[in-house]
């Protein structure tokens, strides 16, 4: 119980005193944070961090287009990837479990080897520079790890419910959206947070197809603060918080179905 606790409480600090550190610098002038990285604020907590990363930077535009991307790209894959997951646990022959298993092969495929053959296709389509053509992306690279969460839950749902609503008269449209999205819930908010965090934090994606401001997202504007010589790091950390503050706040609200759904099936 005493080695339990004392690695609990080891593990608890190598998170928070990062964080803290994060937390202290974005309340200090540039001069308190080289002068005194490790330490508290020497003239008291400066807010203007906060104030001037949307006044002074375009940093509301930033968010703005963090946000769309995410809320499509997130809410996209998981109607795609339920109905797949629901097409695939209907069938439960050799081909429900071929497709599954060409799904599964694209989460073996790492985005470097893509990336190349990926930007020509979006060049070509003219969707570079685009939120569209991210999203796109964004569907199409966690379309396979989705599927693969979403198949494994809904192949654990009893057949005899999708056979009494077959009886009943019900069709696949309202089998799927009556019975397999409501008990599929739990499985969904955990797929939608482990995709968010996807999402929202991606930098690879952007960078290789945003260049011009007006379609920036968060992830890439916080390039911006680091320069050749020197970073800025008082508006860095305070860029790193605001951009946190989202999947806190999803995690907060959904951690009830995250929770169900990491440990759906475990016990049986």
């Amino acid at each position: 119980m005493f080695f339990r606790r004392f690695s609990l409480i080891i593990y608890a600090l190598l998170i928070l005193i990062p964080l803290l550190i994060v937390v202290l610098t974005s309340l200090k002038t540039i001069q308190e944070t080289f002068r005194n990285p490790l330490g508290w604020p020497e003239s008291g907590f400066q807010f203007e961090n906060y104030s001037s990363i949307f006044q002074e930077q375009t940093m509301a535009g930033y968010f703005l287009n963090s946000v769309i991307v995410t809320l499509f790209s997130v809410s996209l894959t998981l109607f795609f990837a339920s109905l797949i997951g629901y097409g695939i646990t209907r069938l439960n022959n050799w081909i429900g479990n071929l497709i599954f298993i060409l799904f599964t092969l694209g989460m073996m495929v790492p985005a470097q080897v893509s990336m190349v053959p990926l930007y020509s296709l979006m060049l070509d389509l003219n969707l570079t520079n685009s939120l569209l053509g991210l999203i796109l992306v964004n569907i199409a690279t966690t379309l396979p790890i989705a599927v693969f969460i979403l198949t494994g839950f809904m192949k654990t749902l009893p057949k005899e419910l999708f056979e009494a609503s077959t009886i009943d008269g019900a069709g696949n449209w309202k089998i799927y959206t009556k019975v397999a999205i409501p008990l599929s819930l739990p499985s969904l908010s955990a797929t939608a947070i482990f995709l968010f965090v996807m999402h929202w934090n991606d930098l690879l994606y952007p960078l290789l197809f945003i260049t011009d401001n007006a379609y920036k997202t968060l992830p890439l504007a916080l390039l911006e603060f680091q320069g050749e010589y020197s970073t800025n790091y008082p508006m860095l950390f305070t860029g790193v918080i605001i951009a946190s503050a989202p999947m806190v706040i999803a995690y907060v609200f959904l951690q009830r179905y995250f929770v169900a759904g990491m440990t759906a099936g475990a016990i049986k």
